[in-house]
């Protein structure tokens, strides 16, 4: 059962939320919807999201996730121009798969930049959770960036970067947040059942026209 005590965090936290706020949830929500389905307009939404972000997180002094959804902007640029320009035969962007040498490369990315962010944050700040923090954050930027080249693995990375993200809003008292998170991990259940089923009929689509 959810605490009662969550209950009531949630039940504030929306009274206390700003139109701008809001509005940045309900577009972020719509960005991952629009992408499971694989429709440009996501990256609309996702630019529109993150640009409100930015300067919210701006206003409450918030300064690296400010200049983490100034990067989210970026992408929302890139994905955009990416899944209109790599248009294939029927309209869209082939769905990609990586190997797993280039995963194991991704993952040692967000290792060691979380290593050593956590590290500074550690050193340098009162930050809470640092290494978890940093971990769910640079997971974030590759994940991302999997998204906008159309990789079907990016669904299995925002599980794992969701559920860690869970923990995080829920042990900070950040109620709403972490209820968003969970909606995000099961947007993302969805989006990896979808990619993956057109994927299957993608590659068996090619197999029939042959080379």
């Amino acid at each position: 059962m959810i605490p009662e005590r969550w209950l009531e965090q949630i039940a504030e936290r929306w009274a206390a939320m700003s139109g701008w706020e809001l509005a940045a949830v309900v577009l972020a929500v719509t960005y991952l919807l629009l992408a499971v389905r694989q429709n440009r307009l996501c990256w609309i939404a996702a630019f529109v999201s993150t640009t409100i972000f930015t300067v919210l997180f701006w206003n409450v002094q918030l300064l690296m996730q400010s200049a983490l959804n100034v990067y989210y902007m970026a992408m929302a640029v890139y994905g955009w121009w990416h899944w209109r320009h790599g248009e294939g035969s029927e309209g869209s962007l082939p769905i990609t798969r990586w190997r797993l040498s280039r995963h194991a490369l991704a993952l040692g990315v967000i290792a060691a930049c979380a290593l050593v962010s956590g590290y500074l944050l550690t050193r340098h700040s009162q930050a809470a959770w640092p290494y978890l923090d940093s971990l769910v954050t640079w997971g974030a930027v590759v994940t991302t960036f999997m998204v906008a080249r159309k990789v079907l693995e990016n669904w299995s990375y925002w599980m794992v970067i969701n559920s860690l993200a869970i923990f995080l809003f829920i042990d900070r008292g950040m109620a709403l947040t972490a209820t968003l998170h969970a909606s995000y991990l099961v947007i993302s259940v969805f989006g990896w059942i979808s990619w993956h089923r057109d994927y299957r009929q993608q590659a068996t689509a090619q197999e029939q026209t042959g080379p």
